[in-house]
């Protein structure tokens, strides 16, 4: 988006000025300033505007869109001084052409005594705006324009709040983030319109879960969006880790760049994008590390069964099978051997759902390949470290808090900083003891030192989830012992 400024009262002799000039849209009657704006809109955006307002059976829906529509808007100089930085700076400091053209137009109105509020139209300094569809893909920003600086001006917004949808609103927070006053929209959000937030969660059936639609991800990334840009902490954290808990199609292994709108929020910014992905990873490769752990027992020459004297290769050898069984009839494990042909069974898990994944784990049976081997199994093992993982996924450190993000994102984040020619930090490898199944405070949520605690353990190197404390009797004294703190 390129602004220009530019006052048109040099051209006021003019015979034909009047028929060039925009509709005129009053934000204040007595208005000192004209906003001249041009909107344009791409092929695309018309294209897609065009067959939503197909689907749309009321009579209030918007006009059809153009591509380029030119407005003038009559405001309050003193009123976008006062909400807008942009403005304030750039209609008011003489380095700009603009402030000096609202100088030159202003003065020559006091020469023949008239007051800028009084005046016509085309006496008054005009300042020219452009604006495209780049950042949001939304054909009728004139409308979420409007409405913006009917805000600055404290007037009430034309724009029916049914017609309020998800994008309108994005539309909103992306100009208000532009025009650098996205604390009077944010309040107007909140107290003048109270404005409800689609609901993105879904519920799983019992036969087939549900995945995240490319429409849902898109309300669900504006949602995260807007709340970044209009300082919705709340909305924000829970944003976030929706996103986390179900995944992106944007970050599959398969996907390709071009499949994916050219809308800012498809790509978050202020390093939001990275972050949120590379939790995601670490919590699925946290998960994943516990039937990768119980696999690599079960194929061990230690013996797992524990009937006593009894003890029985079989049993292992039984239950291996079983887990193996169990993982790839769930779709949790892919068998590919050396030929190129066999990756294309491993299916894209962009979009599996982490709380699926842990309610899959838990469908696993005691299985026993006798009526005396009781708890040879895996079931028995897996259960304490999936409460566990579920305690530490209510972890506030699990989504993004957007004011520390701001402040102090080197403390938070959870990617490892750019130590490039330098050693990186040596992390710790975590060990599931009996003290931490037993630990009853992370059956709660928001426990206190879970934050830190949840980090730790999801950024982990590796993860040894042998509960028994005396099987790591032979290890160093340094070796440390994981605890709440």
């Amino acid at each position: 988006m390129d602004d220009s400024g530019n006052a048109i009262n040099d051209n006021a002799s003019d015979p034909n000025l009047i028929e060039k000039l925009p509709e005129i849209v009053n934000i204040v009657e007595d208005g000192d300033l004209i906003l001249d704006v041009t909107f344009e809109n791409s092929k695309d955006t018309i294209r897609t505007a065009r067959a939503a307002q197909s689907k749309l059976l009321s009579r209030d829906s918007q006009p059809a869109p153009k591509k380029k529509t030119r407005l003038g808007f009559r405001v309050s100089l003193k009123a976008l001084k006062t909400q807008s930085k942009y403005f304030e700076r750039l209609l008011t400091d003489s380095r700009f052409k603009e402030a000096k053209d609202i100088s030159s137009a202003f003065a020559a109105l006091s020469v023949r005594n008239f007051k800028p509020e009084t005046a016509e139209v085309k006496e008054l300094p005009w300042i020219k705006i452009q604006d495209d569809d780049q950042a949001t893909q939304y054909a009728h920003r004139e409308g979420a324009f409007g409405d913006l600086l009917r805000i600055l001006h404290g007037k009430e917004v034309v724009t029916k709040f049914t017609m309020f949808t998800m994008l309108f609103v994005t539309t909103l927070a992306v100009l208000a983030d532009r025009f650098d006053c996205a604390s009077a929209v944010s309040k107007f959000l909140v107290a003048g319109m109270r404005f409800k937030w689609p609901v993105t969660n879904r519920k799983s059936t019992r036969d087939e879960p549900s995945v995240m639609s490319r429409s849902n991800e898109d309300i669900l990334r504006q949602k995260i969006f807007v709340s970044w840009l209009l300082n919705q902490p709340a909305r924000f954290q829970a944003a976030t880790k929706e996103i986390i808990m179900n995944g992106s199609c944007r970050w599959s292994s398969f996907a390709q760049d071009d499949e994916f709108s050219d809308a800012t929020w498809w790509y978050l910014q202020d390093g939001l994008e990275q972050e949120l992905q590379y939790r995601r990873q670490c919590i699925l490769n946290t998960i994943a590390s516990v039937q990768r752990h119980f696999i690599a027992l079960y194929t061990s020459r230690t013996r797992q069964c524990k009937l006593g004297y009894d003890s029985s290769a079989a049993c292992d050898s039984y239950q291996l099978g079983e887990i193996f069984k169990f993982l790839t009839n769930k779709n949790l494990m892919f068998l590919v051997d050396f030929s190129p042909a066999s990756l294309d069974s491993i299916a894209d898990t962009s979009l599996l759902q982490i709380d699926t994944v842990l309610a899959t784990l838990r469908q696993f049976s005691s299985y026993q390949i006798d009526k005396h081997h009781t708890n040879c199994g895996m079931r028995t093992r897996i259960l304490p470290i999936l409460d566990f993982i579920l305690g530490l996924l209510s972890a506030n450190s699990v989504p993004i808090t957007r004011n520390t993000w701001r402040s102090n994102r080197q403390a938070v984040a959870w990617m490892p900083p750019d130590t490039e020619g330098k050693d990186k930090p040596e992390a710790t490898p975590f060990r599931f003891t009996r003290s931490l199944a037993g630990d009853q405070r992370l059956r709660f949520e928001n426990a206190l030192g879970a934050d830190k605690f949840a980090k730790d353990v999801f950024t982990a190197p590796s993860w040894d989830w042998t509960a028994e404390d005396q099987v790591h009797d032979d290890l160093p004294s340094t070796t440390p012992r994981w605890s709440l703190r």
